[in-house]
């Protein structure tokens, strides 16, 4: 997203006639999640785990969504697969299965 908007800009200055500026990257953090209310995010000095670090990355997924109504739709599908949704484990049980390469 920032190179995006530095690419942008720099047309921009391009057609004005203005020069360019060097590109400077804003490291802010990272965040990944493993599943259900499992997570880690990190930024700075700060970090969490758990619960905390995954309604961080939800809010800011949500937040990095483009329009109201977008964000409204995804945090709705969210709220409801995370309420009514039964991930199980997936386990193949038959003996005989076999993985097929075929197309």
């Amino acid at each position: 997203m920032q190179g995006g908007r530095y690419v942008a800009d720099m047309i921009l200055r391009d057609l004005q006639g203005r020069p360019r500026e060097p590109f400077s990257y804003r490291d802010k953090g990272q965040m990944a999640t493993i599943g259900r209310s499992r997570a880690i995010a990190s930024t700075g000095r700060m970090s969490f785990t758990g619960r905390m670090a995954w309604l961080i990355w939800l809010f800011v997924h949500v937040y990095y969504l483009v329009g109201f109504r977008n964000r409204a739709l995804v945090l709705g599908q969210w709220a409801w697969n995370y309420l009514f949704s039964r991930r199980e484990s997936r386990l193949i049980t038959d003996p005989e299965w076999r993985f097929s390469t075929r197309s």
